[in-house]
């Protein structure tokens, strides 16, 4: 078997398969009306009354052509298939019903949303079906031709709307899971710096301790809150590295980097920020995260919010968590489209959910985009 074929008999289904929504009834609703409007007003249609009955018979496996594409191109298909013997063996004129161009649906469901092997499955009784179909109403070569490219551009179409969402896919998993290494880079320096003042205190603590017996005490205190921390960063640090990466040493900004926004670009909306509580004692991860968060919010904001003249930047600090709100005053129509085009809110989403927050994003109340991310003032374990 040659490796392209055993390939994509391999192929499984993609995931996540849409169940029925309205449009499919509004589908089908269309297709029934016209079948019928058809079989009433069409004076040339022969067998008008097997006609309707097929058209509108078979419609309703619409509803299933995602779920189950390979059924309801096999009940389809093979139901013409057979109808076309009868035909062939009476003697009798072949459909020719305008409304069965809804068939096509259902072998770019078949490429678009079945696995390799109902594929190739489905595709072998496509063909049966489709040259049992020029058999019965050969009109020449070049209506068989032009059927069979229509049908091939259905397969054709499937497999490319099914490529593309993989790609897409791809490329969101790959944007997580940049995000989850620089993550673990940022824990790696804060382990790395917790590490150090734990050294520092002990080696403290044994020089002073001929001279000064109550400093190995105090130093065995800070060793215990920096060795808790360690553990907790180390915990998560684990927890979120997915793979092998070089580590960066560079320090990494935080909230009180978050000025630099401002004139990052002379061009454009003005970026206003304000803090509010004590930022001083967020963990380095989470001081990190709220920097990463608000610059990819700001650029975003920058690069897709049409007519916008300001971008807020708030940052809130309480007992327990860190609040960020980045928004535009940009034109509402505009907003929505232009920010869901790229990967880095999925970026922000990941490196929030990973230290036991939550990132959203959507059309701000009134005018423009809004980003919103609550993340807590310790890091999950």
């Amino acid at each position: 078997m040659s490796t392209p074929l055993r390939s994509l008999l391999q192929e499984p289904r993609p995931p996540s398969a849409p169940v029925r929504v309205w449009r499919d009834w509004a589908l089908l609703a269309v297709v029934t009306v016209a079948g019928v409007l058809e079989g009433v007003l069409r004076q040339d249609l022969p067998l008008p009354g097997l006609s309707v009955l097929l058209t509108v018979g078979l419609a309703p496996l619409l509803l299933w052509r995602r779920t189950h594409p390979l059924a309801a191109v096999a009940t389809t298909f093979g139901v013409v298939a057979v109808v076309d013997v009868g035909l062939i063996a009476s003697d009798a004129p072949a459909l020719d019903v305008y409304t069965m161009l809804y068939f096509l649906m259902l072998p770019y469901a078949l490429f678009r949303w079945g696995s390799g092997r109902e594929a190739v499955a489905g595709l072998a009784i496509i063909l049966v079906a489709a040259t049992l179909g020029f058999f019965v109403s050969w009109t020449g070569i070049a209506d068989a031709i032009g059927g069979l490219a229509v049908l091939m551009s259905a397969f054709a179409l499937g497999w490319a709307a099914r490529s593309q969402h993989g790609a897409r896919e791809r490329r969101l998993e790959q944007a997580k899971s940049e995000e989850r290494v620089l993550l673990a880079r940022e824990l790696h320096d804060t382990v790395a710096h917790h590490v150090s003042a734990i050294a520092v205190q002990a080696q403290a603590g044994r020089a002073l301790a001929a001279t000064h017996p109550s400093s190995p005490l105090e130093a065995l205190e800070v060793i215990e809150v920096e060795a808790s921390r360690t553990l907790a960063e180390m915990r998560a640090m684990v927890r979120v590295l997915r793979n092998e990466a070089p580590v960066d040493y560079a320090p990494q900004p935080g909230v009180a980097d978050l000025e630099r926004l401002a004139g990052a670009s002379p061009a454009g909306p003005r970026v206003q920020v304000s803090v509010d509580g004590d930022v001083t004692s967020l963990p380095a991860a989470i001081d990190a995260a709220v920097f990463r968060i608000a610059q990819e919010a700001v650029t975003n904001a920058r690069r897709h919010a049409r007519n916008a003249t300001v971008i807020d930047v708030c940052v809130d600090v309480d007992e327990s968590t860190v609040t960020l709100v980045v928004r535009d005053d940009g034109d509402p129509a505009a907003a929505d489209p232009a920010h869901e085009a790229g990967f880095g809110l999925t970026g922000m989403v990941e490196r929030a959910l990973l230290l036991g927050g939550v990132c959203r994003a959507g059309p701000g109340a009134g005018r423009g985009w809004a980003v919103n991310a609550t993340l807590p003032l310790q890091v999950p374990a």
